[in-house]
């Protein structure tokens, strides 16, 4: 099953993947230069010094025939057009939100919605964040109560597991037929 990790720059996709995979993640980083200086907002993100240009990758063996493949997005919008290539074949998406910039995963949400991708949303609860709950969140996004939303850890592989398990239970519901085994 192919997933993706979405969401704005910044946000913790890479390390959302990285908590939970069961090989060292593929990563496609790159150091931020003086070049992307008047391109890439850092506001809230000041001590960010890398970016993802490409992908990341993990894998989740669930058993011999169930096996999760992660495909984190680049965040930034210049890399977008990646978003294409990897949604197809994607069976949903996580859109990881960040509250201090929540405005950065609507072009996230607008792209799932528009293709028809069962998606949920995981609010990464940042330490230096004020913590709103899953209703201010959906509310604030325009969401649909068919789409969940959870308050999670990127860095935590049981609050990844638990999006990820969330994720797969909205696909299961939303798309008729899908025969997916328990994961929990």
């Amino acid at each position: 099953m192919k997933l993706l990790i979405a969401g704005g720059f910044g946000v913790g996709k890479t390390t959302m993947v990285g908590s939970v995979s069961e090989v060292p993640p593929l990563r496609t980083e790159e150091a931020l230069t003086a070049a992307s200086a008047g391109v890439d907002d850092l506001t809230g993100v000041e001590r960010k010094t890398t970016t993802t240009v490409a992908l990341d990758f993990g894998r989740i063996t669930i058993n011999p025939e169930l096996i999760l493949y992660l495909f984190g997005t680049p965040g930034q919008d210049r890399f977008w057009f990646m978003w294409d290539e990897l949604a197809v074949g994607a069976l949903g998406a996580v859109v990881l939100a960040d509250t201090r910039r929540l405005e950065s995963c609507f072009p996230a949400v607008d792209f799932f919605e528009r293709r028809g991708l069962p998606f949920v949303v995981g609010v990464n609860c940042f330490d230096d964040s004020y913590r709103y709950g899953t209703e201010e969140v959906r509310d604030a996004l325009e969401l649909d109560q068919s789409a969940p939303v959870l308050l999670c850890d990127a860095r935590d592989k049981g609050s990844t597991k638990q999006v990820l398990v969330t994720l797969i239970e909205h696909v299961m519901a939303t798309q008729k037929g899908l025969a997916v085994p328990r994961l929990s």
